[in-house]
């Protein structure tokens, strides 16, 4: 069982959307050291499970079609770094800077919570 496994819809629908895509994105963070080749796996899995969590309650909360469908997508991203067989450090960072960009007050914090994604060619 997850940590956030009864945590009800009713109490996750109280927080704004800033703080629901913040405390997603403090997940992704903590999964972020465990990215890295010494990381420890079960732990990293265990992050996503936890964030694939709130993303359904939020999912599970939000009226606006638009916004559940984006999140969804965004959704996706997190469930393929789940299933992967090896951490990838670049899409998990690539995956939390997306998720930052889903709320104006979650993206003030990239600067902060990110390094920077180098630019394709």
């Amino acid at each position: 069982m997850t940590q956030h496994a009864t945590l009800a819809p009713e109490r996750w629908a109280a927080f704004s959307l800033a703080q629901q895509v913040l405390m997603i994105a403090n997940e992704m963070q903590r999964g972020e050291a465990l990215c890295a080749p010494s990381g420890d796996r079960a732990s990293l899995r265990r992050s996503y499970e936890r964030t694939l969590r709130l993303v359904d309650l939020t999912v599970a909360v939000q009226a606006r079609a638009t916004l559940r469908r984006e999140l969804l997508r965004w959704r996706d991203l997190v469930a393929a770094l789940y299933v992967a067989a090896e951490p990838n450090p670049s899409a998990h960072r690539e995956a939390f800077r997306c998720l930052l960009l889903l709320h104006p007050e979650a993206a003030r914090q990239i600067p902060y919570l990110t390094e920077p994604v180098p630019r394709r060619p």
